[in-house]
């Protein structure tokens, strides 16, 4: 059976307060140890020199023939074995033994007919002393372990949840809001020191602000470019439409839109990029509006003609119509330009998915979502089409992904909300 470990069983808290239960454990242990073995020693110790000096006088009495006195006698029936025929080949020793129900400290020595006197001291006081010093060790090291752990688990609890601070905050800046800063107290005061969990911190601040101004930099760059090619390009356009009929004149006339078509896009991903869109909620049929995308499509050259529209469940759902339109529209023409027929819209309930028949999608636009003027080969297009999907997709407050089917062919899949977002507020797109 494997065992399931709970959420929080990887974390530092965790783990630092296991190191200190078992450090704190080793050093009581130790620390016992040695207090149990010096206080055995030496009330061992007390004993035997008492039961020696009863037994040197039990001796010298045995010798003059006087009453060996209390507690000594010749061959005892308690005298451990082994202790009797030390004494009996002549050497003297002691030795701790039960007798009667008792700890009992023995002395024996030799004694005429090899025979041996023994003296017994009553042992039972210094055992229970031992047994009350280890009960005491065992109790005084459970408090101690206990108080530290709980000490140490505040003060790493404390840095882990300033960890956990800066790690949600680096979340958020990944999901697109730089405005996101951890703002350690610590990196307010310099009279405090700085540990390491601020200096992460100031970094992680510094880089959001730098990738802010970097980003925000682009952004402009990217609409004041987009709005300075609109007056030319609108000029040119009317030129292009003076020129006599002929091959060159729809050459002109072809680059021109595509210039256009660029510049739309541009600007439409600068305004994504603010952050600041709204949307126009209304209910629409998701089948109806599916099928106006295709109608819409098969007039417009760059996507072709010959798009499938399945109902499999219709739904009705309450959303921006010119957005969704605009996404399934990039969806469509995508499918066309870089894929293969048949291409089939399929509405689902909210789902609606779009799929063609060709080599898929690159790995890369899998993993990570399509960026901006990256294309694969010989694909035409500047990579924009896809981009402004999800970041319209990301207004709606709809989920679009992409992925390749097992039998050939890209699969984009939108997911509206149940609820739309309100429209005001709207998180930036970073894609």
């Amino acid at each position: 059976m494997r065992l399931t470990l709970p959420r929080w069983a990887g974390t530092l808290a965790l783990k630092a307060a296991v190191f200190i239960t078992v450090m704190c454990c080793a050093l009581a242990a130790l620390l016992g140890v040695l207090v149990h073995v010096s206080v055995t020693n030496q009330t061992v110790g007390q004993a035997r020199a008492l039961a020696l000096s009863r037994l040197e006088d039990a001796t010298t009495a045995f010798e003059a023939g006087d009453t060996l006195g209390w507690g000594a006698s010749v061959d005892p029936p308690g005298l451990p074995a082994s202790l009797r025929a030390l004494a009996v080949a002549g050497e003297r020793g002691t030795m701790v033994a039960e007798h009667r129900g008792r700890p009992t400290m023995w002395a024996a020595g030799p004694a005429e007919n090899e025979r041996a006197l023994a003296v017994e001291v009553d042992y039972s006081q210094s055992a229970r002393t031992i047994e009350a010093l280890d009960s005491a060790i065992l109790w005084s090291s459970v408090l101690a372990i206990g108080a530290t752990l709980m000490v140490g688990a505040f003060a790493v609890t404390r840095v882990t949840r300033r960890l956990h601070t800066t790690a949600r905050v680096a979340r958020r800046i990944s999901a697109g809001d730089l405005d996101a800063r951890v703002d350690d107290p610590r990196t307010k005061d310099p009279t405090r020191p700085q540990d390491e969990v601020a200096a992460v911190a100031v970094a992680l601040d510094s880089m959001a602000s730098s990738l802010q101004g970097k980003l925000l930099s682009e952004q402009r760059f990217t609409a004041d470019v987009a709005h300075e090619l609109r007056t030319p390009l609108t000029g040119l356009h009317a030129a292009a439409e003076l020129l006599p009929p002929g091959r060159p004149t729809e050459l002109v006339r072809d680059r021109v839109a595509a210039l256009r078509t660029l510049t739309e896009d541009l600007l439409e991903i600068s305004r994504l990029d603010t952050g600041r869109e709204r949307l126009e909620l209304d209910t629409e049929e998701l089948g109806a509006l599916a099928g106006r995308v295709v109608r819409a499509a098969g007039a417009s050259a760059a996507a072709g003609a010959g798009t499938e529209v399945r109902i499999v469940r219709d739904a009705r759902v309450e959303t921006d119509r010119r957005r969704l339109e605009r996404v399934l529209g990039n969806l469509v023409a995508n499918a066309h330009r870089h894929g293969r027929a048949p291409v089939v819209l399929t509405v689902n309930g909210p789902m609606v998915t779009v799929r063609d028949h060709g080599d898929g999608y690159p790995e890369y636009l899998v993993a990570h979502g399509p960026q901006r003027f990256r294309t694969e080969g010989d694909a035409k297009g500047h990579g924009l089409g896809l981009t402004i999907a999800v970041g319209q997709a990301e207004v709606l407050g709809a989920r679009l992904t992409f992925a390749n089917a097992p039998d050939g062919g890209a699969v984009a899949t939108l997911t509206l909300p149940h609820t739309p977002p309100s429209g005001d507020g709207l998180p930036g797109v970073a894609v």
